[in-house]
């Protein structure tokens, strides 16, 4: 499961950048038994995968019968934090999960190992295998992906007399349903228009709109473009409509817990939202998922684990092997069956059908025009800022097009000293 990479991006990146490059110590979460025999850990942080990853382990430890891995999880609140704190003490798990936001500040600070060995990078999503290549090196085998979809729910769109949403909408198609599922009466609005989740949200219709959050060379924002600019209003117009909850309202109750209670007709949320939805007592059986509308163009954002080995790790060799199986199709396959949707090309077939009343293969079908997630060496300083410049904007206390000019301002020079 995928949770917001903006909240693991919050990474206080000084002692990160003092300790990383530094010599000396080895890694602590690695063991050598007498006789040859190794221990190696795996970091992660999904309570809910912690059973398929251990399966996966016992399963590498049949082919490779001198390694034992101990999987070590950490909650995702503290994951980053306590990363942290084991790369400064050199004790950094010698392979552990990694993402999209903070993937740039460990490769180039030396806290993960490229991968030199030759591996078949064609059977992932190029844009997840892009995520994870540094100065044209690649750091990371994707374990899963995410794309961002439409969950809709049946009975308000029925109540509203409201068509659900077809494969080939757009935006105009989206903004005509919004208006008619709006019911003040009954509280009920049309979609939640959150800002702190912007792989959900503003980023999709920033690159439908044509826009862009960074240049592809990661110098330059693409904040004061106008198309990005359009991507941003798609989402204040809603507010401003009252066809959202107002900021404040949103911040009180979460959208995510707005849909569940049938107080939203819509919400842009994630393939791994299947998990949530398929427990919960009010949308198990009343909502459905359908592909985000079209833009100027369309689009959705991309992203995915990936499975990196510590630069000290004392087993370097053990440690890679323990990646490429993650990576591997056999390990794909269990994970199809039990977990997110894995990265392997070919292989997600059981995930689909592990829920036959729900159009997954929706999540699918969108990584052929998927956008990776925008980053940069330090992703976390500049959507910081985001928040800081688009509160403003998702207030009514500025116009959207001065937010996101002295946003753009503010992210460059973050840029620049990067």
């Amino acid at each position: 499961m995928w949770k917001s990479a903006r909240s693991g991006a919050a990474l206080l990146c000084a002692a990160l950048l003092a300790s990383a490059c530094g010599g000396g110590e080895q890694a602590g979460g690695t063991d050598a038994q007498p006789g040859g025999k190794v221990t190696l850990s795996y970091g992660v942080w999904d309570a809910t995968q912690q059973a398929v990853m251990q399966e996966l382990a016992a399963e590498f430890t049949k082919t490779h019968p001198n390694v034992t891995v101990n999987v070590q999880l950490t909650p995702w609140a503290d994951y980053w934090t306590k990363m942290k704190a084991a790369v400064t003490g050199g004790a950094a798990p010698d392979v552990f999960w990694m993402n999209g936001p903070n993937f740039q500040l460990y490769a180039s600070n030396g806290v993960i190992k490229p991968i030199e060995e030759q591996v078949d990078t064609s059977v992932y999503p190029k844009a997840l295998v892009d995520l994870y290549t540094y100065e044209g090196k690649l750091y990371g085998l994707p374990k899963d992906m995410d794309t961002v979809g439409v969950w809709y729910n049946k009975t308000l769109f029925d109540q509203a007399k409201v068509k659900y949403p077809a494969d080939d909408w757009t935006w105009a198609d989206f903004k005509e349903s919004a208006a008619k599922l709006t019911d003040p009466a009954k509280g009920v609005y049309a979609v939640g228009a959150e800002l702190t989740s912007f792989q959900e949200y503003q980023y999709n219709t920033i690159y439908q709109a044509g826009g862009h959050v960074i240049s592809p060379d990661g110098k330059k924002s693409g904040y004061d473009d106008p198309k990005t600019i359009q991507g941003l209003k798609f989402w204040t117009d809603l507010i401003a409509a009252k066809q959202s909850p107002d900021l404040k309202t949103m911040t009180d109750t979460a959208p995510l817990q707005l849909f569940e209670a049938g107080k939203l007709a819509m919400y842009w949320g994630g393939s791994w939202n299947v998990a949530e939805f398929g427990k919960n007592d009010y949308t198990k059986d009343k909502v459905d998922v359908a592909p985000l509308p079209k833009g100027e163009k369309q689009a959705t954002i991309i992203h995915g684990v990936a499975n990196v080995v510590s630069a000290k790790t004392e087993h370097p060799a053990e440690a890679l092997e323990l990646v490429k199986f993650l990576g591997s199709k056999p390990a794909a396959d269990i994970l199809g069956k039990k977990g997110p949707i894995p990265a392997y090309n070919g292989t997600q077939t059981d995930w689909v059908a592990a829920h036959p009343e729900w159009k997954l293969q929706t999540f699918l079908d969108s990584v052929a025009y998927a956008v990776p997630y925008p980053v940069s060496k330090n992703t976390a300083a500049w959507q910081e800022a985001e928040l800081t410049h688009l509160t403003k904007a998702w207030t009514g206390e500025v116009p959207v097009e001065k937010a996101a000019a002295d946003l753009a301002a503010g992210m460059n020079d973050l840029l620049a000293k990067e």
